[in-house]
Order: C-alpha cells, then sequence, then structure tokens
C-alpha cells in the first residue's frame, strides 16, 4: 500500500494545531478577558490593559500562565524534546495573543524545522516564509526536493535521513545564497554524482555534508568540489569512497582551502605530510583492505578429561578448538585492506576484538568455518599407539596436515567435501546457498552457518591448552565497496567452536598365506618388540591404524562485533565479548590430574564471588 503524500505546509499547520496556542493558559479566554476587550469608541479607555489588582477573581496574571507552560510537573508543559521555538510561541500566545497570525508567523520566522514527521513534498506554501534562512527537514520521507519552492533567501538546507537518491533535483533552481547543504544519511549512488557538487550550482558554499551515502568514486567527487572556492567544511565519511587507502590523504591534498574533514580539523602538519598525494593515482586503487588478525583462544573447558579411558578397541578421541568469523565475500572472491580484527577470545568470558589500519601486505588463503578439517583427515589415518608422546606426534601430524590441505584448498578455490555432525553433503562456498545450507543440515548450529551475504572464516583447529595460540591473520580485498559499507553497518559475528574427532582401529587383512609378507611380519614384529621394551602391556596392545569418524562441532559461545566505527572514520575497532563462564571446578581438578599429575606447575585458579574459572573479574578485558 502507497504511504499518502504529505506536504511540508500541512506538518507545520499540525505541529502548530498540537502546540494549542489558542487554548488555556494561551490564547484569549475567561482567564485573561480583562486584558482584552472589545475595540469600541465607547469603551476606549479600556483597550489598557488593567492593573492586576482590578483583574477578575477568576483570571491568572501572566505570571502565573507562564509558569504553567515552563514547569516540568504541569500538564500544560511541553513535551520532552521540544524546540526553543515552540517555547517561545507558547510564551508569546500568553504575553500577546493577538500577534498569533498567518502574516506574523510567514514574516517572523527565519529558521524551521520539521523532523520525523513524515513529509515527503515540498510544496509552494513554503514560498510564503519570506524571510527563511535555515530549513531543517531531517528524517522524513522525501525522494526529491522541487527547488522552485525553496526560498531564495535560504542559507542552511538540511535533509539528513530521507530517501533521496541523486542532486540532480537540487541543482535546477538551487538557492543562490546557500551555505550548507546536509545530505548525510541518504541514499545517494552513482558517479554521476560528482555533476551536481561543482560552483555552478552552489557558487557559495562553505559547508558540505554527504556521509553515510553510497558514493563510491573519490577522484571525481575531489574533481567537483575543487571548484568549490568557498568549501571549508566537509563529511564523506561512512560511504564506500572512505574506505579506500590514503581517502584522507589525497582529500586534504586536493583541496588545499579545506579545514575540517570529517568532523576532524585539517591540521597543517596533515597538509605537509600528504603533500604530493593528490598525484599520485595509481595509489588510489578502487579497492578496499582489510587485515584481520585473531591472537589467543583462552579459558576452554579441556572436554578430554570427562571421557572414560579408551579401551584397545576405541574410541580414541581427539578434541580441537577454532574461532570462526563471517565476512562479505566480493564478487571475484577476493578480500579488502583498510582495517583489521584483532582477537583474543575468552571461552571464560571475553574476547577482545578490533580493527585497525593497514597491516598487512601479502593476502591470506580463506579457510572457511564449516571446513575444520581438509577431506583426507576424514579418511584413514595411520597413527601409533596413544601414548602420552604419541598423542602429541598425532596432534602435530594433524595439524601440519591441516595448514596445507587448507592451504592448497584456498589456492584452488575449490572446496572439497565436509562433513559436520555426522552429515556428509559438501557445503557450498557461495553465501547465496546460505538457505539450502540450512535444509542440506539440519544438525547444523545456525551459528555455524553464514549470514545472507557472507562466508565464514576460520582460525586451524589446534588441540586444548589454557591459552591456545590462534595466531591467525587474514588479509581481505574487496573492489565492490557497496556490500563492504552494509557488512560494517550490521557488524559480524565471533564464534567458538569445539571439534570432537573419534577414531577406531582398522582391522587389518591377513597375510599368514603369503610367505614374504609373513617372514616381514616376523621381522617387523621383533623390531617393535626391541622398540617397546619397558612399556606397559596395554600400549603394546593399541593398533597402530586408525580410521577417522566425521568430526562433532559444538559451539561454545558466540557473540557480536560492531564494526560500524569504521565507516565513521575510526582506524581501529575492539570490542571485549563475553562468552560466560563454560569450566567448574571439577572440570579443573580433573584437568589437573590429566595434565599436570601431582598439582605441579598448575596454577590456582580463584572462584570466588566476581571472578571466573580464568581468575579475572567477569567481563573485563
Amino acid at each position: 500500500m502507497e504511504r499518502e503524500t504529505r506536504t511540508l505546509s500541512a506538518a507545520v499547520r499540525e505541529h502548530l494545531r498540537q502546540l494549542c496556542l489558542h487554548e488555556f493558559p494561551c490564547g484569549t479566554g475567561s482567564w485573561n478577558k480583562s486584558r482584552f476587550l472589545p475595540q469600541t469608541s465607547r469603551v476606549w479607555r479600556e483597550l489598557i490593559p488593567r492593573e492586576e489588582k482590578a483583574l477578575s477573581p477568576r483570571e491568572e496574571t501572566i505570571e502565573d500562565l507562564l509558569g504553567l507552560v515552563r514547569s516540568a510537573h504541569s500538564p500544560w508543559a511541553l513535551v520532552e524534546g521540544s524546540s526553543a521555538e515552540d517555547l517561545f510561541l507558547k510564551e508569546l500566545a500568553i504575553q500577546n495573543p493577538l500577534m498569533l497570525k498567518d502574516s506574523f508567523f510567514y514574516t517572523y520566522f527565519r529558521s524551521l524545522r520539521v523532523v520525523d514527521k513524515d513529509v515527503s513534498l515540498v510544496d509552494k506554501e513554503l514560498l510564503k516564509f519570506v524571510k527563511l534562512e535555515e530549513l531543517v527537514l531531517s528524517a522524513n520521507q522525501i525522494k526529491e526536493v522541487d527547488t522552485t519552492n525553496l526560498p531564495p533567501t535560504l542559507k542552511v538546507l538540511e535533509l539528513y535521513g530521507n530517501k533521496i537518491t541523486s542532486m540532480e533535483c537540487l541543482c535546477h533552481h538551487p538557492p543562490p545564497r546557500l551555505q550548507h547543504l546536509g545530505l548525510g544519511h541518504n541514499k545517494l549512488l552513482g558517479p554521476l554524482e560528482s555533476l551536481y557538487v561543482t560552483s555552478n550550482h552552489w557558487p557559495n558554499l562553505v559547508s558540505l555534508d554527504l556521509s553515510f551515502n553510497n558514493l563510491t568514486d573519490l577522484q571525481s567527487l575531489v574533481a567537483s568540489l575543487q571548484t568549490l572556492l568557498h568549501l571549508r567544511l566537509l563529511l564523506l565519511q561512512g560511504n564506500p569512497l572512505a574506505l579506500v587507502p590514503h581517502y584522507r590523504g589525497f582529500t586534504i591534498d586536493s583541496l588545499a582551502r579545506l579545514c575540517v574533514l570529517d568532523d576532524i580539523t585539517v591540521a597543517s602538519s596533515e597538509k605537509h605530510l600528504f603533500r604530493g598525494l593528490s598525484h599520485s593515482e595509481d595509489l588510489l586503487a578502487p579497492e578496499a583492505q582489510l587485515l584481520v588478525t585473531i591472537g589467543n583462544l583462552r579459558g576452554v573447558l579441556d572436554s578430554s578429561v570427562l571421557d572414560p579411558e579408551p579401551g584397545p578397541q576405541g574410541p580414541f578421541i581427539t578434541y580441537n578448538y577454532y574461532v570462526t568469523y563471517d565476512f562479505v565475500e566480493d564478487e571475484e572472491g577476493e578480500g579488502s585492506q583498510y582495517g583489521g580484527v584483532l582477537a583474543e577470545v575468552g571461552a571464560w568470558g571475553s574476547a577482545a576484538l578490533g580493527f585497525s589500519g593497514l597491516l598487512a601486505s601479502q593476502p591470506c588463503s580463506p579457510t572457511p568455518s564449516y571446513l575444520p578439517l581438509p577431506s583426507h583427515h576424514k579418511k584413514t589415518q595411520q597413527c601409533h599407539p596413544l601414548g602420552e608422546d604419541i598423542l602429541e606426534e598425532i596432534i602435530e601430524d594433524i595439524e601440519e596436515s591441516l595448514e596445507s590441505g587448507l592451504a592448497s584448498l584456498s589456492e584452488s578455490g575449490e572446496l572439497e567435501e565436509s562433513i559436520v555432525s555426522g552429515a556428509s553433503e559438501p557445503l557450498p562456498r557461495s553465501i547465496d546457498s546460505a538457505e539450502e545450507l540450512a535444509k542440506l543440515r539440519p544438525l547444523l548450529d545456525p551459528r555455524l552457518c553464514p549470514s545472507p551475504g557472507t562466508v565464514l572464516f576460520s582460525t586451524v583447529p589446534k588441540p586444548w591448552l589454557d591459552v591456545i595460540p590462534c595466531n591467525y591473520e587474514m588479509q581481505h580485498t574487496l573492489k565492490d565497496l557497496v556490500p563492504l559499507k552494509a557488512f560494517l553497518l550490521s557488524g559480524t559475528v565471533v564464534t567458538v567452536v569445539e571439534e570432537k574427532i573419534l577414531s577406531w582401529p582398522v582391522e587389518r587383512p591377513s597375510s599368514s598365506d603369503s610367505p614374504l609378507a609373513a617372514k616381514k611380519d616376523k621381522g617387523e614384529k621383533d623390531k617393535k618388540e626391541k622398540d617397546k621394551k619397558g612399556k606397559d602391556k596395554k600400549q603394546k596392545e593399541l593398533p597402530k591404524e586408525l580410521h577417522q569418524d566425521p568430526p562433532i562441532l559444538r559451539v561454545l559461545g558466540s557473540s557480536p562485533m560492531v564494526l560500524e566505527p569504521l565507516l565513521a572514520g575510526e582506524p581501529f575497532v575492539s570490542t571485549v565479548c563475553n562468552f560466560g563462564v563454560i569450566r567448574t571446578l571439577e572440570a579443573d581438578r580433573l584437568t589437573l590430574n590429566r595434565h599436570h599429575p601431582g598439582g605441579l606447575g598448575f596454577p590456582h585458579r580463584n572462584l570466588g564471588k566476581g571472578t571466573n574459572i580464568a581468575g579475572l573479574p567477569e567481563g573485563s578485558a
């Protein structure tokens, strides 16, 4: 259903009606009738307001009436957030209500603010305000403005938070004296917008706010802005073009008269530092670059201490842990370098994360989180008996093959089969298939699925430690800047995942019928007996070859991360994600006995009020 068109003049009349300027305690009535008698020749002396002592007992003094509109506890007080102009009108309606006529409104007011009133049309009634210098129409439903309906006396025009898609409508007959134009938080898009910010249309413009639109062509826009000889204040933050490297330096060097850029004063040191950058067009690649780094994962419960000891026939269980985050994908599958995420994730309650400036020069291979293990790790593995030293060796082998496997997947651009929670269908990398992914994998935790318009990335799965070093870096380079802006506005989600893998012995076929095999087996058996001399009987019986089941994934915690400050010009964003305390005193005791027999070298964990298992105050970073 189409929204009903609402004109600016109708909104103004409705606002004046809601002020009740002709009702008690304003206007004229029994509460002040003796002050405003009929103007007749017979009672001309009564035109002079009587003294207060001569007022009727039913009448109120001016001071009492003013108190009714000024007191915050009065039922006639203005609603919270009312403007100073509203209060002025209410007081004027008490002191001299006969002045409140249409001619007064049209000739007196120099500023008109109509905010969030669903105005969609600026009609010609506005021309009656012959002295209007400031017009604020923010947070309305305006798509176009007929500039022939704007008073020529206008110096300030603000249209923030509307639905304007192009400045072309403002350039037919723009107010010649306009000094400030505010078009932030609209929908300006396209390379042609640079044609509408020249001195031909705005010869006296001093301040221009185009922030938080979808402008992408920095060079063309700055070339047009150079014709505005009086321009001193400029806001472009929140546009995709502000995400490209050297954005601030190029803009400052190109606009030598600029005093303030994106609410930050342009210092003389900046002008000197960026001198000559405007002539280095080769540095202005039309792409954004972000570096994502993840530090340490701490406070995770070692789930292996809760599992029973494996028997000779298994299963032998290993656990790995990793961190995932979603990120926008470029059309060409490339990534971005303007900022970066720094994360020190703590499953006990917090994760310190941040975005910073350009930190890396070499791109990294993406590791989608729905590929916790490469395909060759889901096949039969050659493993030794799981003694303490052998377990460490197996884990090292898994890590090495993970790194090589994930790197090969990234280089080839093809994702092999991924098995999650017992499912065996391949998970598509495309973000568009997020809904199909949910249908194919009903057992998959939705937090392990990418949100629409993104793909998931993850750190390399690593075995449990009290502090798990992720040491993750990923550089994203994105050429399509508009989706990147939308992604930064919505933010990302950081998730901690536990990966559980069950391994089973592989029964080898009998080779006793072959004399050569029997001889070989006998020699190998003698050698093994020598190598295993002194070890316990249980270890001797453990199988050498193990078959791994598909990994079972469990989300330990997830937390959103706000990235919008990057659009506002911040070079770095950091936050603390609270995942809650997931370790208990009993679990820590079992971990102590498993990894540190006798309790040697294991720090004491205070579980008192106000602290968590890691010994840090809850909620602290």
